[in-house]
This record gives structure tokens, C-alpha cells and sequence, in this order.
């Protein structure tokens, strides 16, 4: 069974608009994002089989409606929970210590 992920063929989807001298990141979170993936990759959290099942696993709408990097952030907070890690509160917890 494909998952939204595997739209190769698919018909309804506009083509890649490529942008020359694309910046890797275009906000500091996504390098964020990218550098904790990173990290809890070779701390062995998950492994990038379990990153990339939970990107495909989310719900098709809000795979659609993410970026990749919202993709990406979604898919290490699942894990984080599944893992046993952090709870969905915490994780949706305001941070207090940012004063």
C-alpha cells in the first residue's frame, strides 16, 4: 500500500519550483531541526527507518499542508514519545525557562 509520501506518477501535484542559490535552511529552526535529527540519529534514539516510517505515518492532511522541515520536527516528536523520551505534554509544554 503507498503512503502519501510516494506520489511518483501521481497526477494533481504542481511541479518543483527550484530556486536558484536556495539557502539549505531558510529559518534557524530548520537547521535546528536538521542538528537534533542528527544528534539523536548517532546517540541511537531511532534509527533513520523509524525517522523516515514516522514522517510517511502522519495523517495526509497534515503531511500535505507541512514543509519539509515541519515534516521532520513532527516526525522527531513522535519518536520522542514513542520512544519514551518525552510525553506529547511536554513536548506541547510553553518553555518557562526562557526568560
Amino acid at each position: 500500500m503507498s503512503r502519501i509520501n510516494d506520489v511518483g506518477g501521481m497526477a494533481g501535484f504542481p511541479p518543483i519550483a527550484e530556486e536558484p542559490d536556495e539557502p539549505r535552511f531558510h529559518a534557524d529552526w530548520e537547521a535546528h531541526v536538521f542538528a537534533l535529527n542528527g544528534a539523536l540519529i548517532r546517540r541511537g534514539v531511532y534509527n533513520l527507518d523509524e525517522f523516515r516510517d514516522a514522517q510517511e505515518r502522519l495523517p495526509v492532511q497534515r503531511y500535505l499542508a507541512a514543509s519539509y522541515y515541519e515534516r521532520w520536527f513532527a516526525a522527531i516528536t513522535t519518536l520522542l514519545v514513542e520512544k519514551g523520551i518525552a510525553t506529547a505534554a511536554e513536548l506541547e509544554a510553553p518553555d518557562d525557562h526562557a526568560h
